[in-house]
């Protein structure tokens, strides 16, 4: 901070580990001041309390000017444009909240979690514990009020240790956390961002047996009853995310399949509604901590309350919170990849062949550089992109980025990983070294939230529309400028 004018962090967009990183405490609490707010949030736990610190130790112009934009004005003088990557005070927070975590908590379990293909009870806990499940909930509900940039951060800082930890992170705030938000009445919000923020696991669950790139392509019904204020929901879910530890699932049916897309709504079920159940998880390649598995539902009783948004918007909602969603799997794999670049720059450092490591050797210094260099590059993208959409919600242009942030993002985890592992060596292709966990695991980044096809489908929609590729990006600046 340079009087009281700048926000950008004075090392610049540097991302990586500095001596100054202090590990947070799960339980902080703000310091005792005889400042009125200050006594109104000192309860506060996690990473709320860390941003409320942050907050008021600085100067007001600056809290003021940490708000995602391409440009700011602070006490009348124009603060030029910043670059993405480079994080406000709150962002840090909740960058280093999760770093931390994940070497402290996830780490030590990374291996037995993903021979036995289970979440461990205490790493979600401590998920809820953290305020990482919490991010961007508003603090009215218990949340950080935190901005999507964070969630993307906590995301890629998990999945540096362990992908399958950072699905759940992904899903319960990008997809459950912000559409009960967004869409929720006033009734349900008060219901589900609460027990969201403290404890309560949630399942986005849209994909059946016979749609999976063809998303709406649903057959499970919800149909009234005797025309009263009921639903009632038969059908089955497939590859649901989170299904054995959720405690709320959001449910996509329709009302009525010659409506197609328009008869897609989303219904709110708790998990102990009865008709509700879990089938077994699938036994995956990878990611083998996060389960999935199918959801049944059989004459599941359900009131007009339980309708989240409006009947028959299921599908825009949809769209929407799965653009952000791409987002964050971009974010996941961003931190896979380092996750991986991370064990071949141990490894090589301290593995000697004819007499020296073999990180002194060009034969293995070039292809650890281009894959830094390919690393960045995916980072970029991403988090551009979340500020993009941080900035304005109705970009037409946002199913764009977010595609090719996640096709980049995949691509690149996936050609990091097994570069990696080739790196290593014969230890590489043994469970002895993370390598191969993450060569496992990065093969789900071009499946999943949309397949590789799917994206580029959409990114060749968009340059078909628009005749010329990112001609809009000149009138965004503009827009932001002003």
């Amino acid at each position: 901070v340079a009087d009281d004018k700048s926000c950008a962090p004075r090392d610049g967009c540097d991302f990586g580990d500095r001596a100054g990183d202090v590990a947070p405490s799960w339980t902080t609490t703000t310091p005792a001041t005889d400042d009125d707010e200050s006594a109104a949030t000192s309860s506060k736990g996690g990473i709320a309390a860390l941003i409320d610190a942050e907050a008021r130790r600085l100067p007001r112009s600056v809290v003021r000017a940490t708000r995602p934009a391409s440009s700011m004005v602070v006490d009348d003088e124009v603060i030029e444009p910043r670059p993405a990557t480079s994080l406000t005070p709150d962002e840090r927070l909740v960058r280093d909240a999760a770093r931390h975590f994940a070497r402290d908590v996830v780490a030590p379990r990374v291996r037995a979690m993903d021979a036995a293909h289970a979440l461990d009870g205490t790493v979600l806990e401590g998920l809820f514990a953290s305020g990482l499940m919490a991010i961007e909930i508003p603090d009215a509900y218990g949340g950080a009020g935190g901005s999507f940039v964070a969630s993307c951060l906590a995301i890629e800082e998990i999945a540096r240790v362990d992908p399958a930890v950072a699905v759940i992170v992904d899903i319960h705030n990008t997809l459950v956390a912000r559409c009960v938000e967004a869409w929720g009445s006033a009734s349900q919000r008060e219901t589900w961002l609460p027990r969201l923020a403290a404890d309560t696991a949630s399942s986005f669950c849209l994909s059946e047996p016979g749609s999976g790139s063809d998303a709406f392509a649903l057959r499970t019904r919800a149909e009234r009853r005797n025309n009263d204020d009921t639903w009632v929901l038969n059908g089955e879910k497939a590859w649901i995310s989170n299904a054995r530890e959720a405690g709320v699932f959001l449910v996509f049916a329709t009302v009525d399949s010659a409506l197609k897309h328009r008869g897609v709504t989303c219904f709110v079920v708790p998990r102990e509604t009865e008709g509700l159940s879990i089938g077994p998880p699938e036994s995956k390649l990878g990611i083998r901590a996060s389960s999935c598995c199918p959801v049944h539902l059989s004459d599941v009783v359900l009131s007009d309350e339980a309708v989240l948004g409006e009947v028959g918007r299921g599908y825009k909602m949809a769209m929407s919170v799965l653009n952000e969603g791409r987002i964050g799997i971009a974010a996941q794999m961003v931190g896979l990849a380092r996750g991986a670049l991370d064990e071949a720059l141990a490894y090589t450092a301290e593995r000697k062949q004819f007499g020296r490591p073999i990180v002194e050797y060009q034969g293995v210094q070039f292809p650890l550089a281009q894959l830094a260099a390919d690393i960045r590059a995916a980072r970029a993208l991403v988090y551009d992109v979340a500020r993009l959409k941080e900035q304005d919600h109705s970009r037409n242009t946002l199913a764009r980025d977010a595609a090719m942030a996640k096709l980049v993002a995949s691509q690149v985890a996936e050609r990091t990983a097994s570069q990696c592992v080739e790196l290593l060596g014969g230890v590489g292709f043994t469970t002895a070294y993370l390598a191969e966990k993450f060569y496992r695991d990065a093969k789900i980044g071009a499946i999943y939230e949309g397949t590789t096809n799917m994206q580029l489908l959409t990114i060749a929609k968009h340059l078909r529309e628009e005749g010329a590729a990112f001609d809009d990006d000149d009138d965004d600046q503009g827009r932001a400028a002003q």
